[in-house]
């Protein structure tokens, strides 16, 4: 792959002395890990909170399913494209503080969209969360790919995606319990506060960069040069449309389970649906679980491996009794996490000296997904019930396995 190097007229600062890697069981490698546990906490608990609150959107402003789920899917999408920004942002600005102000703004956000009066505040409110978050998840990938042992670098992506398997568990969960005994208002300020006193504790434990090579002035020529570079890899993009495909299949199943659930046979109550969300503990296993098997024994595996239990769930999930989707749900989990954890650390391995840019196509795929097909799949419950989503999200999931099949493995550089 030929990745341009930066424009001459760039101002470069580059660290002295070689790379100065944070090894496996040292202190900093612990704190590295619970700082950016803390960043996919909070990122993810704040963007799909919302995600069980879609039946109580459509009752209290009276929306249909699928436009209740732009409350997830605004955010989202414009989370895509603020990646972008940010990961050309962030080859210029500190790592953490980057991150530590995404974070802190993102929580003030969802404070403000519990209390916006109307359906359209919200969204707006909503959407300018996605947009500030944005510094988060690309500059998180980047950071690890440079500051961490490339030795050991699956096992910390993993934690970083546990973290965000954590977060998008816990607010999904708190959000549904918290509704059932108070407002979906409350709950929503109540999470903005968790999250701010996460970023604060962010901040407090990430070390600053070793590695990072600060870039000023580059043109944004420089920046589009480098993203047609690593959309030229085969290897990479088949990888960046893995992310896509991935979270279409989760966030789409999940999104329309909520509703499914509610209604008869089951008419389930918001706790109880919030429960079915404890999921997400097997998706923070399986992550850090996967991240170190791709290390040991290779990537391609591991994602094929991610994306058949994803098709295995799904299929679970056509089933009757409730166990059984219940089961369905779980698998799909650890299948999209064993997927995420692994894709992700890979992307870091194939992207050369371009780390923070690979890392922001990665992420643009993967909340297109979310946003697009999270959305479309409202059509296809509409019109055909859970049978339809399960047909979308089932050939969605084969379609990533061959995807994942067909990416060339290489070793770090």
């Amino acid at each position: 792959m030929d990745i341009p190097p930066p424009s001459e007229s760039a101002d470069i600062e580059r660290p002295p002395g070689p790379p100065t890697f944070i090894e496996r069981g040292s202190p900093g490698y612990a704190k590295v890990g619970v700082a950016l546990f803390l960043a996919g906490f909070s990122t993810f608990s704040l963007l799909y909170s919302v995600q069980p609150l879609l039946p109580e959107f459509s009752r209290s402003f009276a929306v249909s399913p699928g436009t209740s789920s732009l409350a997830l899917s605004l955010t989202t999408g414009f989370l895509a494209f603020a990646i972008l920004l940010a990961g050309a942002l962030s080859q210029g600005l500190p790592r953490r503080g980057l991150m530590f102000g995404s974070m802190a703004v993102g929580a003030i956000l969802n404070i403000l969209a519990g209390l916006a009066p109307d359906w359209h505040l919200l969204l707006v409110a909503r959407a300018l969360e996605g947009l500030v978050l944005g510094g988060v998840p690309a500059v998180a990938m980047a950071y690890l790919a440079e500051e961490i042992d490339p030795r050991h670098l699956g096992k910390a992506m993993g934690l970083y995606v546990a973290g965000t398997a954590f977060g998008g568990m816990i607010g999904r969960v708190g959000m549904g319990v918290l509704t059932e005994f108070a407002s979906w208002r409350a709950a929503m300020a109540i999470l903005g506060v968790a999250d701010l006193l996460s970023a604060i504790g962010f901040a407090l434990l990430l070390p600053p960069s070793r590695n990072f090579v600060a870039q000023r002035g580059i043109p944004f020529r420089h920046h589009l040069r480098t993203w047609s570079g690593l959309l030229a890899s085969p290897s990479l993009l088949r990888l960046f449309l893995v992310a896509f495909v991935a979270m279409s299949v989760f966030v789409t199943l999940f999104n329309y389970a909520s509703f499914r659930l509610s209604e008869p046979p089951y008419g389930l109550g918001q706790t109880a649906i919030s429960m079915i969300f404890l999921a997400y503990g097997f998706g923070i296993f399986a992550s850090s679980t996967a991240g170190g098997l791709a290390d040991r024994f290779g990537r391609r595996i591991p994602l094929v491996s991610g994306f058949c239990l994803m098709a295995l769930g799904v299929g679970a999930t056509l089933f009757a009794p409730l166990p059984v989707v219940i089961l369905g749900i779980a698998l799909v989990t650890v299948g999209f996490f064993t997927a995420h954890s692994v894709a992700s650390g890979w992307v870091g391995r194939l992207s050369g000296s371009s780390k923070g840019h690979a890392a922001s196509l990665y992420l643009l795929f993967y909340y297109l997904g979310s946003s697009f097909v999270g959305s479309a799949g409202g059509l296809f419950w509409e019109y055909g019930g859970w049978t339809a989503v399960a047909a979308l999200t089932g050939m969605l999931s084969l379609c990533g396995a061959m995807l994942a099949f067909s990416v060339r493995d290489a070793p770090a550089r």
